[in-house]
């Protein structure tokens, strides 16, 4: 591919709900291009942009893939995302690097979830679109009532530059509302002149909008000319007053190149955008989209390839990148040398020597760099803001299978851990379980996946363990005897505790108000780690003790057979002795947890909170939407991600912090405790 330079580029992010068509659409792109030599068929695995083992699997896209083409005389970096919500890390890592999106609705199903949450999203950037009405060929295809509803959800500005010439399987090609001709060979006369002059007109009086000499002469009844309509549709969608909307099918290829042709005329180049944005230091900078100016570069997306090694896939947005040269990660201010530059589409990697300013390609084999970095120049060293990731609320454990699977865990966590930075990856430290937090059980089963096809590593996911707690209620006293005779030392630690409870959250704390020598101080040391060993594994479900105070009041100690251990093994019996007498409760996590939900689905999630111990503190409608704040149980709301996005079709998100540690309802505890009385039995 020929270099270009930064006005003759497009960045150009595919957006949609999962099944339109992106996919398809982008194989047809290519296909017109002669960048492939046919067209793939996602049922068949063989397209381009998905090209993961999970993704033919599966049939729809899971990650982030490039699909550069050049089309008159412009190269177009089209980036196919995902359009499932548990991808939305992909989703917005690819939003960081485009400059104009292509938002597809299907003509059959029209205006889904997906879509909404995708426009929501561009329009919270500002950023320029088109809108393809793809499927037009399929059987329920209705042009007029999916126009109704992008009205309707995205706006009156939303106007058609085309109409279909038949549908269904009548579906012929498209009629150009700006020349008012057909395209290739359809016949115009399938189309009812009456609709033709509603969206003309719908189209004129867009344009007009966007210039005022243009509505002062629309509004004296003067004919627009085409290519006073054109410019206006340049300008209006560059400046998002306007989204064009196109028609057509992907998988017949009608109406494709026409989308091609308005890429190119209507979307902005990273030379329209103007200036980028960057921190220099403590102060803001602005840089010009230009190839001579001081390099800027943004680490979008990470990958591993099991023949290249490491990929770190990047948007210039200021200055050059050379093959040839180091890169510095001003993000860690380090220094670093690329294995290659290379151009990507799907898996494919082609070698180049130079990205500009405004361009998209891959880096090899860089060590440090990794999703989120900025590489600049070390003389002049600039960064970027983070991915503002949304927050990823189901967590599930994650159990290795075998020994061996342990030893690999931590290398493939870290490895996957960089290539979907939306994840987060920890270990709870009472359980030791490892913990990964996702936006839906299908991103984490692609991850299952990935840990045993890069890895070999096999691994099971389940919810996890609830963190209970127990504590004491009432106060009272233990004494315990260690005594052992064996033949020479014999052992002999004999410690008398008092057991006090201690307001919610205080922890535990350990004194010692020994007097007169009864236990020698240097003893003293060995009970308290005796009972801090013993703090581990109360009495009740075996969870660890808190808010409770011991302390260390009296004992005995023999001259020959007194130990550290004796005493430490004392002072654990003590507190285990102590807690059965001191009436244990078992505590549970309380999550303060707040909810934002379309009003329409207020009632459903209320009542669904209400079946889940939940105690709602207050509720605040405000511009068709409602925030929920409320306490709940962990227990009760661990898939509470997959189940919102059921009740509230996808439209609902929510929040969670841990509030505070609550005593579990007699007739809930118990079954907690017989399940881990089983659980030990077991073991």
């Amino acid at each position: 591919m020929q270099n270009f330079k930064t006005e003759n580029i497009r960045n150009v992010l595919l957006l949609s709900h999962t099944g339109t068509g992106k996919t398809s659409l982008a194989e047809a792109m290519l296909f017109n291009a002669n960048t492939i030599t046919r067209t793939g068929k996602v049922e068949d695995g063989n397209t381009v942009t998905d090209f993961e083992p999970e993704e033919i699997k599966r049939q729809s896209s899971t990650s982030t893939a490039l699909a550069p083409y050049e089309w008159k005389n412009t190269k177009i970096n089209l980036i196919d995302a995902p359009g499932y919500f548990d991808f939305i890390g992909e989703v917005k890592a690819a939003l960081r690097v485009a400059d104009a999106a292509i938002i597809v609705v299907c003509a059959a199903s029209g205006v889904e979830v997906g879509t909404e949450i995708f426009w929501d999203y561009v329009e919270s950037i500002n950023l320029p679109r088109i809108i393809f009405i793809n499927k037009i060929d399929r059987e329920n295809a209705d042009f007029s009532k999916v126009m109704a509803q992008i009205e309707e959800k995205f706006g009156r500005n939303c106007v058609p530059v085309q109409l279909p010439i038949g549908a269904e399987n009548n579906f012929q090609g498209v009629f150009d509302l700006v020349t008012l001709q057909p395209s290739g060979d359809a016949k115009a006369d399938a189309v009812p002149q009456d609709q033709i002059d509603s969206f003309r007109e719908k189209l004129v009086e867009g344009a007009a909008e966007v210039d005022d000499d243009l509505a002062t002469k629309y509004l004296e009844g003067e004919e627009l000319s085409e290519e006073e309509i054109r410019s206006a549709l340049r300008t209006g969608t560059r400046e998002n007053k306007f989204v064009p909307v196109l028609v057509g099918t992907a998988a017949r290829n009608k109406g494709i190149t026409d989308l091609m042709d308005a890429i190119c005329e209507y979307l902005p180049s990273p030379k329209d955008k103007g200036k980028v944005q960057v921190r220099s230091g403590d102060k803001e900078e602005s840089l010009d989209p230009d190839e001579n100016a001081p390099t800027s570069a943004f680490v979008f997306k990470t990958s591993t390839d099991p023949y290249v090694g490491k990929l770190n896939f990047i948007r210039v947005f200021s200055g050059a990148i050379n093959a040839d040269a180091n890169i510095w990660n001003s993000t860690k201010s380090k220094s670093e040398r690329m294995g290659q530059l290379t151009l990507m589409r799907g898996k494919t990697q082609e070698p180049i020597t130079r990205l500009v300013a405004g361009d998209i390609g891959v880096m090899t084999k860089l060590t440090d760099t990794s999703t989120g970095d900025t590489i600049s120049a070390q003389d002049h060293p600039v960064s970027f803001d983070p991915i503002d990731f949304p927050v990823p609320n189901l967590i599930l454990s994650l159990q290795p299978r075998t020994k061996a699977d342990i030893e690999k865990m931590g290398t493939s966590l870290s490895k996957l851990g960089e290539e979907d930075t939306s994840l987060s990856i920890g270990r709870d430290p009472d359980s030791g379980e490892i913990l990964i937090s996702g936006y839906g059980e299908a991103q984490m089963d692609i991850l299952v996946g990935k840990l045993k096809r890069k890895f070999g590593l096999d691994a099971d996911l389940s919810v996890p363990k609830i963190p209970y707690k127990e504590t004491i209620t009432t106060p009272t006293k233990a004494e315990y005897k260690h005594k052992k005779q064996t033949g020479g030392h014999g052992q002999y630690g004999h410690v008398l505790i008092e057991l006090e409870p201690l307001p919610k959250g205080s922890g535990y704390q350990f004194t010692s108000t020994i007097v007169g020598g009864t236990i020698p101080k240097n003893y003293i040391p060995a009970v308290e780690k005796g009972v801090n060993e013993a703090l581990g594994e109360g009495v009740l479900a075996g969870s660890p003790i808190v808010d409770m105070k011991v302390n260390l009041y009296d004992g005995s100690f023999h001259a020959v057979d007194s130990s550290d251990m004796a005493f430490k093994i004392a002072g654990s019996h003590a507190l285990k002795k102590g807690m059965s007498l001191a009436n244990p409760v078992l505590l549970e996590p309380i999550m303060n947890i707040k909810i934002s939900i379309p009003d329409a689905f207020t009632g459903d999630v209320m009542g669904d909170l209400n079946s889940r111990r939940a105690r709602i503190s207050g509720m605040n409608p405000e511009n068709g939407i409602s925030v929920i704040e409320a306490q709940a149980p962990l227990s009760e709301i661990q898939r509470y991600s997959i189940d919102l996005r059921s009740m509230t079709q996808g439209r609902g998100s929510y929040t969670i912090e841990l509030s505070h540690l609550e005593e579990v309802p007699a007739h809930i505890a118990q079954g907690i405790i017989d399940a881990a009385a089983k659980e030990k039995d077991k073991g």
